[in-house]
């Protein structure tokens, strides 16, 4: 029950700001030795290296990918940094997180995200799309979309999805509908599927912030474990099989 209503909460949280309108590309469109900050701009990272030593692994997702309320380094993306820099792969994470976000907003701005020599793709979409009560069908779509623009301009890109649920009081139809996405484009593509991104930290206050809803800096840590455990073996398969990008 605890986990439930936690899942509700987080979902509400999640739709707090607006989805961020029709953007323009960046000058340049993103960087690959860039971050993207919560409005879709691109700043530096640091210590970047050239493009055809590092592949991004582009981390396209809502507040929970972002770090709201964080310091972006406390986001699971930059441990996931720390992780794959400890393990001597050649990647270099991107988080493009944005807070509010639904699947059609992460869409609208692949484009531009995909001028970067992708490597892997973590696809943590769709919780904003449940709060809402949207389609899960339209969903699905969006974030095939998102899928397939990512295969076309990156045909050896690898994909991992990020589970979620939707908040229960919306019926069983439509979180059984909604939770079934995940794993049907898993499937349909091939992709890694990380079933809950949140387990283990959805409904465990000291493990979230003073909203109970949005993971605290352990809470990230949990998270950023759990991501790994599904991306790590992507990674060193992938560094196997060089050049990336």
């Amino acid at each position: 029950m605890r986990t439930i209503l936690a899942l509700i909460a987080l979902l509400v949280a999640c739709g707090d700001a607006p989805e961020p309108a029709d953007r323009a590309e960046p000058p340049g469109g993103a960087r690959a030795d860039a971050t993207v900050d919560a409005a879709g701009a691109a700043s530096p990272a640091t210590a970047a290296p050239t493009e055809t030593e590092r592949g991004v692994v582009l981390f396209l997702g809502t507040s929970l990918t972002a770090g709201y309320g964080l310091d972006p380094d406390d986001a699971y993306p930059a441990l996931i940094q720390a992780m794959i820099d400890s393990a001597g792969l050649p990647f270099r994470a991107v988080n493009a997180g944005v807070s509010g976000e639904t699947s059609a907003g992460a869409l609208r701005r692949i484009d531009w995200l995909l001028r970067q020599p992708v490597a892997v793709l973590v696809l943590e979409s769709g919780a904003n799309d449940g709060l809402r009560g949207q389609d899960p069908e339209r969903m699905k779509e969006n974030l095939r979309q998102i899928i397939e623009r990512t295969r076309a301009a990156h045909p050896n890109a690898r994909i991992v999805i990020a589970g979620m649920e939707a908040p229960p009081n919306l019926g069983e139809h439509y979180t059984s509908a909604f939770r079934a996405v995940f794993p049907d484009l898993a499937r349909e593509y091939d992709a890694v599927l990380i079933p809950f991104l949140l387990e283990g930290v959805a409904g465990v206050p000291e493990l979230n912030q003073a909203d109970g809803i949005h993971p605290t800096t352990e809470g990230q840590g949990i998270v950023a474990r759990t991501v790994w455990r599904h991306l790590e073996p992507v990674l060193r398969e992938m560094a196997m099989q060089r050049p990336i990008g």
